[in-house]
């Protein structure tokens, strides 16, 4: 069951999410109609037996009982509408009670209504002005069967229980609304925490496709642009250029099929996907740039890739890739090396740099955000990444990435 089917069961001033104390109007719960019933019906139980004790003396007269009769049965009326004016009716039925007993009933239960909805300061107060006037009804209207005395304590003792008892009540609604409000909060903290992770995970996932896309898109670039300014190449190069834009054009939709599939389902398994890239696939990187048509030479030191760490054999394929990637760019028919070095305990760098290009060419426009992302992921993989122009021309990008024993 939901909080809402227990709606019924709560004072009004917590069902409809409100502080005790504030002094907007809300409709009355089912619990709210049976305290109000059982309150006005022991005011006029009280009220009666008053009543019935004044009637009881001989010396009273008939138009002295039919009024407080009156006046009785009105102050029990005025109680439908202490939670609407508690400071109000509370006023008025402890200035009614001065010179009514009938009335003293109702005006404990305003006094205790107005203790429940409204702070401190004015119920201080008021309840001050009850206390003080407590012996002024018994001095107006004695008792024939009780003493002063005795009828001035008991109306102080009844004024402070219901005082009391009301800010016991007013506190311990209060402090339900504090732990609620906590709870909402920790909800919400909650679901701006998995926000925020969403959000990281699709900025990670739009770095990857920046990643992979700008290698696959690069080449397209190249041959595209090969075959617009040698019309009069060899067919087999025009056949073998081709092939190289629809391999990449494959693979680029494939790799951007799975990076929307990963964004429609985060959560689903992973089964269907590819095999994510390691240390021991840089060799086939390498053959496919150099498919491309750039001169690469690798120099892989490792003696045992398949035991580098995935998580850091991912990062050093990336590096490489875009590393290959803006070398391609840049740097159209330079010579690109790469060295790849390092084993357990003493760590994994990579190293890839190429010198100028000897002929023009058309430069390819380009943002920084590969490199941007390369130091970050490595960063993130506690290690380092440098990249900058070299003294004699070119450009070198080094990273260093750890390799526990």
């Amino acid at each position: 069951m939901t909080r809402t089917e227990y709606r019924w069961l709560l004072p009004s001033s917590l069902a409809d999410d409100e502080l005790p104390g504030d002094r907007g109007r809300s409709r009355r719960t089912v619990r709210d109609w049976a305290v109000d019933i059982t309150l006005f019906l022991c005011a006029a139980g009280f009220g009666m037996s008053v009543l019935a004790a004044i009637e009881a003396d001989a010396t009273t007269p008939g138009g002295v009982l039919l009024a407080d009769s009156l006046v009785g049965a009105a102050a029990c009326c005025g109680l439908w509408a202490r939670r609407r004016w508690p400071v109000g009716v509370a006023v008025t039925l402890t200035a009614v009670s001065l010179v009514e007993p009938v009335a003293a009933g109702a005006m404990l239960i305003s006094l205790f209504g107005l203790a429940v909805h409204r702070p401190f300061r004015p119920v201080a107060f008021i309840g001050a002005v009850a206390l003080a006037v407590a012996p002024v009804q018994p001095m107006l209207r004695p008792d024939p069967g009780t003493s002063f005395v005795a009828s001035s304590v008991i109306g102080v003792l009844l004024v402070l229980l219901v005082l009391s008892w009301g800010m016991v009540v007013r506190s311990r609604r209060q402090l339900v609304v504090t732990l609620r409000e906590r709870a909402r909060r920790a909800e919400t903290e909650a679901a701006l925490r998995a926000e925020q992770a969403q959000r990281l995970a699709r900025e990670a996932i739009a770095r990857e496709m920046h990643d992979v896309l700008a290698h696959r898109l690069t080449l397209l670039s190249v041959h595209a642009g090969a075959l617009e300014f040698r019309p009069d190449a060899p067919t087999a190069e025009v056949a073998r250029a081709a092939g190289v834009i629809r391999d990449s054009a494959h693979e680029a939709l494939q790799d951007l099929r799975e990076i929307i599939g990963v964004l429609r389902a985060p959560g689903e398994s992973e089964d269907g996907n590819r095999p994510q890239p390691t240390l021991v696939t840089l060799d086939a990187l390498v053959d496919e740039s150099r498919s491309a048509g750039m001169e690469v030479t690798l120099d892989n030191r490792v003696a045992d890739p398949e035991r580098a760490p995935a998580a850091t054999g991912r990062t050093v394929y990336r590096i490489a890739r875009e590393a290959l990637t803006n070398a391609r760019k840049h740097a159209p028919g330079a010579p690109v090396g790469v060295t790849v070095a390092g084993g357990p305990g003493d760590g994994l760098s990579i190293e890839v740099d190429n010198p100028a290009p000897d002929v023009p060419f058309d430069p390819v426009p380009g943002s920084g955000q590969g490199l941007i992302g390369l130091t970050e992921r490595a960063n993130l993989a506690g290690g380092s990444l440098d990249h900058g122009p070299r003294p004699g021309g070119g450009f070198t990008v080094r990273a260093r990435l750890p390799w526990p024993a």
